[in-house]
């Protein structure tokens, strides 16, 4: 792998940010189609399943070679694979029944915010202005595209129970990106597979909770094929790419970039899901990489 094309994505963190916000924007679609093919924590456990069963199977040499690593730091790998793979994903799956699809784009544009504070709690990494102003200009481009160009949509937002539940999977998730950093000694490889066995196992719980509810749904042959892509493309290789990004330039760097993921969600909506392009989805994908731009040319200039 020396001189192949993993090798060279591995010392670029923007092209492996851009393929994780296109592969994590995939994953909504996914989820969408699902719907009615796989009850929600059956998928979340599976996927987890399936995750263990690849990278178990074809990498496990180099998963041991780096398990010690991992032992080391147990009830961190733990936490964090319970806190950003199972919880966030049941609060979100279960928020979006109670909360509209604005809500839920517009609050998860509150998280490289969230990203950039933990880093400023935990490792005093200093915030410029210019990510601010990033960050406002990418939150005005998430607008857009949740409210579809209609910006007095926005002034009849109500809130509920589902967007505190979203916020608190926000939270989880910015909490993750922020301790990624402290886990950079771990090889990568074997940090991912120990936080899949730690999301796995947290996950059987709330399976099992859904099944005691008769609302367990077992994949359909169209949802076997929808979980191989969610567990292999957007959950294993997305995340892995993730955590490499942040190991090369920083959590609150990498973080910003999550503001792409409906963006990149509205538009293959309208290529695979057939919906309409409106000039909205240009406008707001120009603001959201207009607002990283600046965010990305303020941290890097250097402290004065």
């Amino acid at each position: 792998m020396a001189g192949g094309p993993v090798a060279w994505l591995s010392h670029r963190p923007y092209t492996l940010l851009l393929l994780t916000m296109l592969a994590w924007a995939g994953n909504s679609i996914a989820s969408r189609l699902a719907v009615g093919e796989v009850s929600p924590m059956v998928l979340t456990s599976v996927r987890w399943g399936l995750v263990l069963i690849a990278l178990f199977g074809l990498q496990w040499r180099r998963i041991a070679a780096g398990w010690p690593a991992v032992w080391a730091r147990w009830p961190t790998v733990l936490a964090m694979g319970a806190s950003g793979y199972t919880f966030f994903n049941a609060l979100y799956f279960t928020a979006a029944h109670h909360t509209t699809a604005v809500n839920l784009s517009i609050i998860q544009g509150a998280m490289p915010a969230l990203v950039l504070l933990g880093g400023l709690a935990v490792y005093r990494t200093p915030i410029r202005k210019g990510q601010v102003a990033g960050m406002t200009i990418t939150l005005a481009g998430i607008a857009v595209v949740a409210c579809k160009g209609h910006l007095e949509t926005l002034l009849t937002l109500g809130f509920n129970v589902g967007d505190i539940m979203i916020l608190g999977a926000c939270v989880l998730y910015s909490g993750f990106t922020v301790a990624l950093r402290g886990l950079q000694g771990i090889p990568g490889l074997a940090l991912f597979a120990g936080m899949a066995v730690a999301a796995f196992l947290t996950s059987l719980p709330l399976m099992g909770l859904e099944a005691a509810l008769h609302q367990e749904q077992w994949p359909t042959l169209k949802g076997w094929l929808l979980l191989s892509y969610i567990g292999l493309i957007p959950t294993a290789l997305a995340q892995l790419s993730f955590m490499r990004a942040v190991a090369l330039i920083g959590p609150g760097r990498a973080g910003l970039f999550v503001n792409l993921v409906p963006i990149f969600g509205a538009i293959l909506a309208v290529i695979i899901l057939h919906e309409q392009f409106g000039l909205y989805h240009a406008a707001a994908l120009a603001l959201v990489l207009a607002g990283i731009l600046l965010a990305e040319r303020s941290a890097r200039k250097p402290s004065v």
